[in-house]
Order: C-alpha cells, then structure tokens, then sequence
C-alpha cells in the first residue's frame, strides 16, 4: 500500500515548509473578513502560520499577512488575531 501524501505549507513568519496540520490558518472570506481558522476548511483566501509568537510578530513586521491575503489588515484585527493564537497554545 502506498504511503498518503502529506500536505505542506509554508509558514509566513519564519518561511519553513510545515505539514499543513503543524500550523494555523488565516482566512480572508469574501465579505473581506480575516480571523483564524483553528478548522483548516473555511472558505476564502489562506494563510499559514506557527503556533509561534515569534513567527506572527515577524510575520506583522514584514507586513506577510498583507501580501499573502491581499488586503491591508488593521492594527486591531492584528492584536485580535494575536489574542486569538495566544489562547490556542
């Protein structure tokens, strides 16, 4: 029997290829909504991240969240969505 392949993403703070399941998703859905995605499955636009402080304040930095949902993301969905990784760990 063959080996199931294993879905990567690569993580937009450090920039590591990941199995899909290691990391956290952001979504941006059609109504320009972004928040976390703890599923994996939601509709929209996605990105990956470590369940990593450090990962998301280099992510925030470099402005990756902006780049790889292609929207401009506010100062406060940021601190929300870092609340939001902060309780999952």
């Amino acid at each position: 029997m063959a080996m199931k392949k294993i879905p990567m993403r690569k993580c937009i703070g450090c920039g590591e290829q990941k199995p899909k399941k290691a990391l956290i998703r952001i979504v941006k859905n059609k109504e320009g909504e972004v928040f976390v995605d703890f599923t994996g499955k939601a509709n929209g636009r996605g990105a990956y991240i470590c369940n990593d402080k450090k990962c998301f304040d280099t992510a925030a930095k470099r402005n990756a969240f902006n780049r790889a949902l292609e929207t401009q993301i506010g100062d406060d969905v940021l601190q929300a969505l870092r609340e939001r990784l902060a309780e999952h760990e």
